[in-house]
């Protein structure tokens, strides 16, 4: 059977230090492929004054599976600022990348899983009675709507007067905006559409169903955000009928996030739009190491994406020795592996990392409590190679 071929993404910063990693612990798995590199990010913004080239987005309609490192964003100005000087008359408006490939081949599925690795020094812990101290177990898996709400793109600066009339319709904005100056105007659409919410809760309970999860939580607002939130929440509330030992659990993002270091280990699937997934994904990743253990899908019909959550953190990527966690990346190759049908593979590098972290001979300086130094590997911390080469010994 011929190889798979799969775009390799580093993007910036230390994406491409971590990228090379994982797909070496994919190759010690016996994972065989071809990798095609695919340019993206910061550096063909200010060469090219396009961060996704074309030619990266031919090599994804070709080959269909891609795995991220990360990207370095900036503000506009900054984007700006930035470019090649042959590149600043041409009107060019820095967007970012990720959210690009998002949207093109509509990868609205997010796929954020949360999972507890015993003997991780970072894993949350809390005070139970009689001042013991209690580790829960985390086993969340987030599905964050990929491609629409407040990561739409749809906005305007001193709008023009369509768009200023438009919003002239509404009473409340009369009322409570009407007055402003036009130029003192920013405004950010959040908008959900029914067929790609519909996508993202059936995905949700599917998963939920398929991997024995007993509730799906639906992590909005609907109590104030009426119109989008609570379209969501009513769709829920329909298709759940069709999973009658799934509980559907309605929570308030500012709620979710309180309750998150209470009860952890209670929460199953969550299931939100853009801005909260993303909120909420991140709150979970905090119980379980942080963005080190973080990892990632963005899936659509025909393509899929897989990246760490993490940045491209640049300061780190300057060091002669690289410090960074490479798990994040290396279960992203997971959930590749999962994707195109390589389930044994995957779970044998899954059982690799926990050995690795339950043995606690080698540890990133993040799993060390250490400052992000470059020192940090003098100092007994084990640099981003070391980390995978561990994973590649338990995997022999």
């Amino acid at each position: 059977m011929a190889k798979r071929t799969i775009v390799a993404m580093p993007g910036d910063g230390i994406g491409k230090t971590v990228l090379p990693e994982a797909i070496r612990v994919l190759e010690a798995a016996g994972f065989e492929a071809d990798y095609v590199e695919g340019d993206i990010g910061w550096e063909f913004w200010c060469k090219e004054g396009n961060p996704l080239p074309e030619r990266t987005i031919k090599l994804l309609e070709e080959h269909k599976v891609g795995l991220f490192g990360a990207i370095t964003s900036k503000p506009k100005e900054e984007a700006f600022n930035e470019l090649s000087p042959e590149l600043k008359e041409k009107g060019l408006v820095y967007s970012s990348p990720i959210v690009g490939l998002r949207q093109h081949f509509n990868l609205d599925i997010c796929m954020r899983p949360c999972h507890t690795y015993k003997g991780n020094p970072l894993n949350f812990i809390r005070r139970g009675k009689g001042d013991s101290i209690e580790e829960p177990e985390v086993d969340v898996v987030i599905f964050r709507q990929n491609t629409e709400g407040l990561y739409g793109g749809v906005e305007w600066s001193n709008p023009d007067d369509k768009v200023y009339d438009a919003l002239m319709t509404h009473p409340k904005f009369v009322k409570n905006f009407g007055s402003v100056p036009r130029n003192e105007l920013s405004v950010s659409t959040r908008i959900f559409t029914k067929k790609a919410t519909e996508r993202i809760l059936r995905a949700a309970f599917a998963h939920a169903a398929k991997y024995g999860y007993k509730s799906v939580t639906l992590c909005e607002k609907p109590n104030v955000i009426h119109e989008t939130s609570g379209m969501m929440y009513k769709m829920a509330k329909e298709i759940q009928q069709e999973y009658s030992d799934i509980a559907l659990w309605n929570t308030n993002i500012d709620a979710q996030m309180m309750w998150l270091t209470k009860n952890p280990e209670d929460y199953g699937v969550i299931v939100a739009g853009n801005m909260f997934g993303d909120i909420v994904s991140d709150g979970f990743a905090g119980l379980i190491g942080g963005l080190g253990f973080a990892c990632s899908a963005n899936m659509g019909d025909e393509v899929a994406v897989f990246e760490p959550t993490h940045g491209s953190a640049p300061k780190y990527a300057d060091y002669d020795v690289s410090i960074v966690n490479p798990i994040a990346m290396i279960e992203s190759a997971c959930m590749m592996l999962d994707h195109i049908g390589e389930n044994d593979k995957a779970s044998k590098i899954r059982k690799a990392i926990a050995e690795v972290v339950a043995e606690g001979k080698v540890r990133t300086y993040d799993m060390m409590k250490m400052s992000g130094r470059p020192d940090v590997v003098e100092k007994g911390a084990a640099s981003t190679q070391q980390m995978a080469d561990a994973i590649i010994e338990k995997l022999k």
